[in-house]
């Protein structure tokens, strides 16, 4: 495209942009809570989605005015949903999106709110590892999303300047991140029912998400050509 920055990398938020994985984090969050006498509910995580593993814990226990232990709710949340992965899905757009960009030798990293280990184990159960060796968890950085760190340390990681990443996001934290770190973003909205109208800072919001992405025309507005060597 004309006019277009130029895109030396992208960087990929993981839970709902790669892996269909909130279904299943909800629901980690929904037992360690029940544990604790607490009935999470879908409507009230809707509201929290995008932040990290441990501030969304802090952040939904404030909801509900408890104050949890939140390395030992952080552990038992992360050994739940281990329990879970083995039914995790990659989700067709953005797996082809990942394999085109390998192919073409853009460099890439996936800079997410998970643990590590819990991206490891995500990556490598979708099929995905191989083809995104550069991980960053929020766990290595000072501060989640929205802050801009886990970004920009992955664009430090891959040599790139922060003006020549793509931020591939699902969540409003993550694109205010993305901007934040002076990079442009994709957003996908994995909540598009109401769409949270902070969206509207992605520089390309896909307003139908998941279900109406693309992989061939965000190759072309990154403005790699479909069959780029």
């Amino acid at each position: 495209m004309t006019d277009q920055p130029t895109t030396s990398a992208v960087l990929w938020d993981m839970d709902g942009v790669l892996v269909d994985s909130e279904a299943l984090l909800y629901e980690a969050e929904r037992q360690l809570f029940a544990e604790h006498g607490i009935g999470l509910t879908p409507q009230v995580k809707a509201g929290f989605v995008g932040l990290g593993g441990t501030e969304v814990l802090a952040a939904l226990a404030g909801h509900y005015g408890i104050e949890p232990d939140l390395p030992a709710w952080t552990a038992r949340k992360i050994e739940l949903a281990t329990a879970l992965f083995p039914q995790l899905q990659p989700f067709a757009p953005t797996t082809a999106l990942v394999r085109a960009l390998a192919a073409a030798q853009v460099p890439m990293a996936v800079a997410s709110g998970s643990p590590l280990s819990a991206i490891e184990v995500s990556l490598s159960t979708v099929g995905l590892a191989e083809l995104l060796p550069v991980r960053v968890s929020v766990d290595q950085v000072g501060a989640g999303k929205p802050a801009p760190d886990v970004f920009l340390a992955a664009a430090e990681r891959l040599g790139v300047p922060p003006e020549q990443c793509v931020v591939i996001e699902d969540a409003v934290p993550g694109v205010l991140a993305a901007k934040a770190a002076g990079m442009r973003c994709i957003a996908i909205p994995s909540v598009i029912e109401p769409l949270d109208p902070r969206f509207e800072q992605a520089d390309l919001l896909i307003r139908g998400g998941m279900a109406t992405t693309d992989a061939n025309d965000l190759l072309d507005w990154m403005g790699f050509s479909t069959d780029r060597d």
